[in-house]
Parts: structure tokens; sequence; C-alpha cells
């Protein structure tokens, strides 16, 4: 009967799936950069065309100009030395900076379809009144020219990082900002994650040609540079410059890293994706460098199957940056490590290739569903590959307990903020942290909890297809998931992701009278939810039963083989539940709550209960 209602469930859901998408604004750019590597400084060109696809009429465009944050007294060196947990990596470093040590873009003349129009540059962010809106359906071209001086690396971008990379070019141009149902999002960079709008990159980059540059996206005259990139011998002379030309298509974000000390290799996935690797090669990095090809490819096998086909071509793995960070069909990790952490980060940034790469929620508001979701697709393979024997490590038959301790750690720290605040207002980079990453995971692990293993699995990948390359919000996955299962879950998202309220539930009682057993359940926390339970008989047998909300309108069947006795729903007014069973030739011996430990229930000290006798 249980197969029978999966099918009926899967079947069901494939004739509603019908979608009704949000417009999003699209982008061409087509940039030229010319780096000069004894000032590092740059001269800039861009052209982009920008089509309005919303029904409102555009009479001012923003862009972000993050090279900016890198100098004394920035909204980003403010903030990072008031906040009361700043990052180490930034502190007060900022303010000391000197003058050839600091980030900037200076636009020095922006036009629209030919006409020169004035600009305001406040802080990270450039604004233009525009000379001729644009309506509804129609296209612009702006050109800009600016120059730029490359940051001494601080923070995800600049020059001369702690392992020596020259060049990790991430933010590096004026970027326009995303406009959506919301109108525009001008927010000042101050060290958090990104959002921007689906599009083309035609990128043309010159500088020295003793260094080798690795990239988003394509490399158009690989047979004119080599460099790894075709097996054909290119020789360069030592003073010349070589531009480098690379294209992208539909990724929301370019980086490039240069270095003259870079090893490239390159291997194909079973799909045909093909994979870059760029390294210095020395002693701290040629063992895990040698074997980070082979088990990211087996990552790349993992994460296919959970979430879909990867939509691009290309994917580059790079030495550069501060720590990882993910971008357009790239990533930039540190590399002076072992393959267990060099692996971890690099598995943690290329689930990113989905939940942002393709995905692409506004991560200022919705920073758990690409962080999170990432952490947790991360702990999820890395897991796997280690019971593979692909990565050194102990297996474990549930990886994300550690992220729920972390999470109990900071309810008992007392800083936990809603899911929702934006990224940029959290009081605190720990509070930030443990919403994005943490209880983000555990927002998806939760899922599956309630909704049950096999079509959690449909809805993941469900969601990852349906939102492909359209920006979800946070209703957006509920729905998917409300459609996958059948059940209610709008409770789930307004008490998990907007509010603070915790869960914490007991065993209360368990008693037996001949031949019936008595549990006794209460909810002593402020957030309800379905509970699983398991019990335990005399005789060694046990029996698992699932008690569903009220709210959910429905009940999980059964996962990996168990099939869970279904018992009367929960209404969430009810601060104590009461289940009896009736047994014949053998009595109840003891009961635990959640013996998947998936529940993030806060105290897990009073969800188990024997039986004493009297």
């Amino acid at each position: 009967m249980r197969i029978i209602i999966l099918l009926f469930a899967f079947c069901v859901t494939e004739f509603v799936f019908a979608q009704d998408y949000p417009w999003q604004q699209r982008v061409e750019y087509v940039m030229s950069l010319d780096l000069d590597t004894e000032t590092h400084q740059m001269q800039g060109h861009q052209q982009l065309i920008y089509h309005n696809q919303s029904p409102d009429t555009i009479s001012r465009v923003y862009y972000h100009l993050y090279f900016n944050a890198f100098q004394p007294n920035s909204m980003m060196d403010v903030r990072s030395r008031n906040i009361p947990d700043p990052d180490g990596r930034v502190a007060d470093r900022i303010l000391h900076l000197k003058p050839e040590e600091q980030g900037y873009i200076r636009v020095n003349k922006f036009l629209q379809d030919g006409k020169e129009l004035e600009t305001v540059t406040e802080g990270t962010i450039l604004v233009a009144d525009l000379d001729t809106p644009i309506l509804p359906g129609q296209h612009m071209t702006f050109e800009m020219e600016y120059t730029g001086q490359v940051p001494i690396m601080v923070r995800r971008a600049g020059r001369d990082n702690n392992e020596g990379i020259a060049y990790s070019m991430a933010q590096w141009y004026p970027k326009v900002c995303a406009y959506d149902q919301d109108g525009w999002h001008p927010n000042p960079y101050v060290a958090r994650e990104f959002y921007g709008e689906f599009g083309d990159f035609d990128i043309k980059i010159t500088l020295d040609s003793d260094y080798i540059v690795a990239a988003s996206g394509n490399l158009n005259n690989a047979e004119e540079i080599g460099y790894g990139y075709t097996d054909k011998k290119v020789r360069h002379r030592k003073k010349d410059k070589l531009t480098w030309h690379f294209t992208a298509e539909n990724v929301h974000d370019f980086v490039w890293a240069a270095d003259p000390d870079y090893t490239h290799t390159k291997l194909l996935t079973k799909d045909s994706v093909e994979l870059h690797f760029f390294y210095q090669e020395n002693e701290k990095t040629r063992e895990s460098w040698t074997k980070l090809p082979g088990v990211m490819k087996e990552a790349f096998a993992l994460m296919t199957d959970k979430l879909g086909p990867y939509p691009y071509a290309t994917y580059a793995f790079i030495q550069g940056g501060d720590h990882g960070m993910e971008y357009g069909t790239a990533t930039l990790v540190n590399g002076e490590r072992s393959i267990g952490g060099l692996a971890g980060t690099s598995i943690h940034e290329l689930s990113h290739a989905w939940f942002q790469g393709t995905l692409s929620t506004n991560e200022s508001l919705y920073h758990w569903m690409d962080e999170g979701f990432t952490e947790w697709l991360e702990t999820s393979v890395q897991n796997e590959l280690i019971g593979k024997d692909v990565l050194p490590g102990r297996y474990s038959t549930n990886p994300y307990v550690p992220i729920y301790d972390g999470y109990r750690k900071v309810l008992e720290m007392g800083i936990e903020e809603p899911m929702n605040t934006h990224a940029d207002h959290f009081l605190s980079n720990t509070a930030y942290s443990m919403s994005a990453y943490t209880k983000g995971a555990i927002f998806l692990n939760q899922l599956q909890y309630i909704v049950g293993k096999e079509l959690f699995d449909v809805a993941l990948r469900k969601y990852a297809d349906t939102w492909k390359f359209r920006h979800p919000r946070d209703k957006d996955v509920i729905r998917i998931f409300e459609k996958v299962s059948g059940m209610e879950l709008d409770w789930y998202y307004e008490y998990f992701v907007n509010s603070t309220k915790v869960i914490e539930y007991e065993v209360s009682e368990l008693s037996v009278a001949g031949d019936t057993a008595t549990i006794v359940l209460n909810r002593l926390g402020t957030m309800p939810m379905p509970i699983d339970l398991e019990v335990t008989y005399s005789d060694g047998s046990v029996s698992n039963h699932t008690i569903p909300l009220r709210l959910m309108r429905g009940v999980k069947q059964g996962e990996d083989g168990i099939v869970y006795q279904q018992e009367a729903d929960w209404p969430w007014t009810n601060p104590s539940y009461t289940l009896t069973l009736t047994t014949a030739e053998k009595s109840v011996s003891s009961v635990k709550i959640d013996p998947s430990l998936r529940l993030a229930d806060y105290d897990l000290t009073n969800n188990f209960k024997e039986l004493t006798e009297n």
C-alpha cells in the first residue's frame, strides 16, 4: 500500500506543477580590462545592454563598485570595527591600508545610448539618473570608462593573498545592481554575499604574458594562449602582453585570477563537463591538488544525482582568495592544506554551483537558501565520499549531528535572530552564520523528517529544476515541497524562518497496565513539530509511530524501509498528547522521540524514557 501511495503522489505532482514565474531583468556585458602588474592599476571599458523585462519604467540605474570597500572608513571598515565578533580576515585591516594598498573603482565616463550622463558615487554604489527612461520591454545600452586599483587581499578579492597568489579578481568590475519585484537592490558592500542578474559575459583581459589566467566560462582563444588550455605549445616573449578572451553565458557573475606560477590541469566528468584546476605546485599543495581532481569528479556525480544536470560546460577550482568563495562556474579556494580540508571546501563551493550558480536567490534576504542548502549538500556528499574511501575520515550514519549541536550552542548564547533577517543587519557575525549556514541546513534536514526521505529527494530535485535561472524566493521552495508531498507546510516556514521559537519535547510518562501502554508527550517549547516515536518492547522488537501536526493536513507514509504507524494528529494548541498502545504477549520497555535525530529539539535528555517497575 505504501508503494502505491508514493507512486500516486509522484504522478499527481507531475500534473499540478504549472508554475507562474516572476519576470526578471537580463544583462549582456562586453568588457575589456588592461592590468598593470607593476602598479596594480587597471583601465577598463564596459558596454552593458540592459533588458528591462519588468512592467516598470526604469528612470535610474545603480551599479556596485565593490573595490571601494577597501578604503579606510568605508562602510565595510567601520562595520568590521564595531561588530562584536569581527571576521579576523578583516578586523581593522582596512583602516591601516596605505594608499597603494587600497582598492577603488572610479567611473570616468558613463553614457546612455551614446549620451554622457552625470553619476554620483556613494561608497560602493554608483547612481545615475537616466536621460531617457527605459520602458517595459525595451533595452538600453550603457557604456563606461573606468579606472581602478586592486587592493591588497583583505576579503575575497585582491592581490598577493596569504599563499602568494598574485591576483584574485572577484567583484572587479562595475556591476549593475539587481532589480526585481521589490525594486532596486543597491546594498552597500559590507562583506556579505551577492545578488545579480543573469546574462552573458564577453570579457577580454590584457596583462603580462607570463601570467596564467583562470576564469569563469570558456577561453575563446586557447590556441593563441596555450598554458594548458590546449595541447598546443605556445611560446610567449616575456615582456609582451597577452589578451585573454573569455565568454560565459547565462551566469550572474564573472571571476578571474592570475599568477605566473599556476599549474593548470583538467579532466572531464562522466557528463562531459570540463573541470579545471589551477594551483601553485609546491610541498604544501602537491599531494592534495594531485588528488583533488579525482575527488571532485566523484563529488560532481553525486551532486548531479541529487540535484540534476549541471547546466554549464566548465567549472574551475582556482587557488586564490582568502578561504573559499563561489562565483559563476568557478571558485577561489585557499590551497595549502591536506586533501581532507581542501576537498571539504571545494565540495562546499561546488555545491554552490547549483544553489547559487543556477538558482541564484537574493543572498542578502535569503542567505539560508544558498549557504544553508549548500551546507546540507556538502555534509551529505562529503560523508558519502568518506564511506566510499574516496576521502579520509570516519563515516557517520548521521553526519548532521555536529550541525545540530552548533545550533543548540547558539541557542544557549541567546543571540539567535530570525533567519529572514537581512544579511547585512544581523547584530553579530555568529548570529548570521548560524542562520545562514547552520539553521539553513537544518531547515532542509527537518523537511526530510517531515515529508519522508523518498518524497524529499523528489522535491529537492524538482526545486532545482523548476527554479533554475529564476531567482527563487523563500516561499518558492516551500511550495515545491507542498506540491510534491501533498502536505501544508506554511506553518513550518513561519515558525522556523520568521521566528526564533524553539522546538522542545519530552516523554513525560510511560506506564503499562495489563496489555495497555500509555505514553504521554509534552510540548515544552514554542514551536510545534510532528513527532516520530520509536517504541521498544520487552522482547527487543520495535515499532515506529508518527504523530503528524493537524496543521500539516497530511502525514508521511514511511522512509528507508520504515513503515510508520500513523497516529492521530496533534493540534498545535494542545501542550500534551497521550498515545495508548495495546500489546499482547509483550510489554513496552522504552520510548524514544525522534530516533533519527533530525528534529532540532533543544534538550535531548528528556526524549527517552524506560519503563520503571512499580
